[in-house]
């Protein structure tokens, strides 16, 4: 089950969040937000 989770970020970071997942292979920007949170808390451990 997906939840929604409002955080604040930079314009500049989410200008590059868009313009990113429009030029790549993730289906919108929540999809390459929660993907690069799953490899961040990966590369933590």
């Amino acid at each position: 089950m997906k939840q929604v989770f409002t955080v604040s970020i930079d314009e500049k970071l989410v200008q590059d969040i868009r313009e990113r997942a429009r030029d790549s292979t993730f289906r919108n920007k929540s999809h390459l937000v929660e993907e690069a949170i799953k490899k961040f808390l990966e590369d933590e451990r």
